[in-house]
């Protein structure tokens, strides 16, 4: 009788976790992912980046199942290119919470992903891009933002961390949006209670499997909410240390293919 896998969910965030800085994945994480596929575990994508922004990384990984897109405010389906989920951010209420900030902190910088399959990504004049590969569009002014449905805000200061840019949008903002720190230079407001956890959980079901027969990888705070809903948490040797104190364990850092490493030891 076959052994069943070590877990049968393998939930991995792409930039600074899977993903090595010049935004491929090794042949080593490939053979390891491929290894835990043998083994009867899925692998299931959980990033912020929105669809368009991965689908050619999707396509190159051979990946057809169900991936988290947008903080958890996308589940998409790669085989059948369909959203299968897919969770707005009021426009208004986004608006007020950028004023909301800017009232605390001074003047921010904004950005935002629209929503759908084939949705844009659109700066506002002052706003550079965390991730320059990206493709996004320069609006003239704010009220361009909100000509279609998002899904979600990028904000940046000029002088704020991260981490305290985070703190005062979090404490202006309150339930209006969900306030998470996806990566340097990215300040994200989502819609209020959407986060990598409801889109793990959502995916989960899809997949027929319990999120907490999930092992996952992750490397800032918004992996947080994905960690929560987990069994095992791995985080990367460069992760944020809020996510390295809410982890189970700390491999190597995504350039050094620290995603693999668990995985030969998991499913080895």
């Amino acid at each position: 009788m076959p052994t069943p896998p070590a877990y049968s969910l393998v939930a991995t965030d792409l930039d600074g976790t899977l993903l090595r800085s010049d935004d491929t994945v090794s042949p080593r994480s490939r053979a390891a992912l491929a290894h835990a596929a043998a083994a009867g575990a899925r692998h299931l994508i959980v990033t912020g980046r929105a669809v368009p922004g991965i689908r050619a990384l999707l396509a190159d990984l051979g990946y057809a199942g169900p991936v988290v897109c947008g903080q958890g405010t996308q589940v998409y389906d790669a085989g059948s290119a369909r959203m299968l989920s897919s969770v707005t951010l009021d426009r208004e209420l986004a608006d007020a919470a950028l004023g909301k900030i800017e009232a605390e902190v001074g003047q921010v910088f904004a950005a935002v992903d629209q929503d759908g399959a084939g949705g844009r990504t659109l700066i506002e004049p002052g706003y550079r891009m965390p991730h320059p590969s990206l493709p996004a569009r320069r609006t003239g002014r704010r009220e361009e933002l909100w000509a279609a449905p998002i899904i979600k805000v990028l904000v940046r200061h000029p002088e704020l961390t991260d981490d305290e840019l985070a703190a005062a949008a979090r404490a202006a903002v309150g339930e209006l949006a969900s306030v998470t720190m996806a990566g340097p230079g990215t300040v994200e407001l989502a819609p209020h209670g959407v986060d990598k956890g409801t889109g793990l959980a959502l995916a989960a079901e899809l997949l027929g499997c319990d999120p907490s027969d999930t092992v996952a990888f992750g490397d800032m705070p918004n992996d947080l909410p994905m960690f929560r809903r987990s069994g095992h948490r791995v985080a990367m040797a460069n992760a944020h240390a809020e996510l390295r104190a809410a982890a189970d364990e700390v491999t190597l850092s995504n350039q050094d293919d620290g995603v693999a490493v668990v995985l030969e030891r998991l499913f080895g």
